[in-house]
């Protein structure tokens, strides 16, 4: 039972508050007016015996207790739309054949999540899944192998293909576990030991070379890395640090308490997760599965990122 005071509704107009830094926004996220979405925050603040939102400032911002409620708001939120989801699953029924490919980023335990998801409707339907970096899926999807991909936006348009962005993934530092502290800071570590780089052939790899080379820096050409999780403890067992992201980071958590991420020495910068539809998939079906995987990865990846990154409030999110 919720505290006296506390709504659904409350909760969903503090969230939409906290992402957009204003009334005007939350109003136009929650299709309230302006005056009720007033009126719902001094509810929820009054109801919690605490100031949620700092009043004074432009954008808005949330206070300490601010921000640690809208961990819990957001999870409970996050339950309520995936059960929501659940409930009212997209009919696969009449598939005969779908062949979906997801970036391996996800392979651990989104990928089986949305799988079985789909499975309980796809009752008819010979089901291929294939899960590979994004440069291999992206290239199944423009040869028209795939239907239906979730992988890293390619920055630009694939003929025949519509793209759904679903998230926002930015790129953090990682190293051993105490070498910032050791060396004194990020870059100090960047000089002291080697960069374990991605293979320059995936897309991940490409990205961060052209950022490095934007920003005039050039590193020993020592380590060049395939598989993430090869790379990923390489890093934990002290051999170099790398440039990745917070699902890559999540992915690897075996190894969290033998590295660390931190933010990067430079102005940050992302790549988009997508979902991608061939041209015989228009229409309301990949909108309902892009829909789906958004509130997996709240769930799953995106909100313990943020419990264990809170730095990462703001970079690391879904896209409207």
């Amino acid at each position: 039972m919720l505290m006296k005071g506390v709504t659904l509704r409350g909760l969903e107009v503090f969230e939409a508050l906290a992402a957009t830094g204003s009334v005007a926004g939350a109003a136009d996220r929650t299709g309230l007016s302006l005056p009720a979405v007033s009126q719902q925050i001094r509810n929820l603040e009054t109801a919690l015996g605490q100031p949620l939102v700092d009043h004074g400032r432009r954008p808005m911002s949330l206070t300490p207790a601010g921000r640690s409620y809208l961990a819990r708001v957001q999870v409970v939120l996050g339950q309520l739309r995936l059960g929501q989801s659940e409930l009212t699953s997209m009919d696969l029924s009449h598939l005969r054949v779908l062949n979906l490919g997801v970036i391996d980023d996800f392979d651990n335990d989104l990928t089986p999540r949305l799988v079985t998801m789909l499975a309980e409707t796809m009752t008819r339907c010979r089901f291929r899944l294939v899960t590979a970096p994004s440069h291999e899926i992206a290239a199944e999807m423009a040869a028209g192998r795939l239907h239906l991909a979730v992988a890293a936006s390619r920055g630009e348009a694939l003929e025949g293909v519509t793209e759904y962005p679903l998230a926002r993934d930015p790129f953090v530092f990682v190293c051993p576990r105490g070498a910032a502290e050791r060396e004194g800071d990020v870059a100090a570590v960047m000089r002291a030991l080697p960069i374990l780089r991605y293979d320059r052939a995936q897309m991940i790899g490409a990205r961060i070379e052209a950022e490095l080379r934007r920003h005039g820096l050039d590193f020993d050409e020592r380590f060049e890395i395939g598989a993430h999780l090869s790379l990923m403890t390489l890093v934990a067992r002290g051999m170099g640090w790398a440039i990745t992201t917070p699902m890559g980071y999540m992915r690897a958590g075996r190894f969290h308490d033998r590295m660390e991420a931190h933010p990067l020495p430079w102005p940050p910068f992302a790549r988009t997760i997508s979902l991608y539809a061939g041209a015989d998939w228009a229409g309301e079906l990949p909108r309902d599965v892009a829909r789906t995987v958004q509130l997996l990865m709240q769930e799953m990846v995106i909100a313990p990122a943020l419990a264990l990154l809170p730095w990462l409030d703001g970079e690391l999110r879904l896209l409207d």
